[in-house]
């Protein structure tokens, strides 16, 4: 069974910690890692781009021309598209780009990106987090201790309000709790840093 260190708030060492092998140690998957990934951007995207077409650009009701004898190709609308100011053909329109993969395939790629932190000692667990009030400073303080990197995301338990607000405005700081826990955010996170307990819910719904 892979093991980590087990760490206090203050820095210290507090002995080991037991992962879950079938969640922390598995056979890393590239493609369902990239998946994941590619769905996770697709559903961020808001999708509101949007052009005229000839129907909603204002103007253009009056044929510009007569239809025969002006030696000139004929024309209803000065709306339509070959015109300056006239609608777009094929254009964007507000859609959705969200779609979801199986929950296996998202599971396992979790499961992926999180082996690979364990592997590079880039997963660090810590026995609890708790401020009496929030404080920016001593969460910044707590980082340095724990040694994090730039781009450090933080794994909280529920109702650990007052750390999630001490983290919120920390450059480089992304707090969620463990239900919120995603493969893109892992990823583009240097270093995790989770509690025991949000650990525990993890290996509950990832096992």
């Amino acid at each position: 069974m892979t093991s980590v260190a087990l760490y206090k708030q203050d820095g210290s060492k507090n002995g080991n910690v037991d992962l879950n092998d079938a969640i922390f140690a598995i056979e890393q998957n590239d493609n369902v890692v990239f998946d994941a990934v590619t769905m996770q951007r697709a559903c961020l995207r808001q999708g509101t781009h949007a052009v005229k077409n000839r129907s909603a650009v204002r103007g253009g009701g009056k044929k510009p021309w007569r239809q025969k004898g002006t030696g000139r190709a004929r024309q209803g609308s000065i709306r339509s598209p070959q015109w300056r100011g006239g609608g777009i053909v094929f254009g964007p329109t507000p859609r959705s780009y969200s779609y979801h993969l199986p929950k296996k395939v998202s599971r396992l790629a979790l499961k992926s990106v999180l082996t690979e932190k364990v592997a590079n000692d880039n997963f660090v667990v810590v026995d609890s987090i708790n401020f009496d009030a929030p404080k920016t400073k001593s969460f910044k303080d707590m980082l340095s201790k724990l040694d994090s990197a730039a781009k450090t995301l933080v794994v909280l338990e529920e109702d650990n309000k007052n750390a999630a607000i001490s983290a919120r405005n920390i450059e480089n700081v992304r707090v969620v709790n463990a239900e919120g826990i995603n493969t893109l955010d892992v990823l583009r996170s240097e270093k995790v840093v989770i509690t025991k307990a949000a650990l525990s819910q993890v290996e509950e719904v990832l096992a």
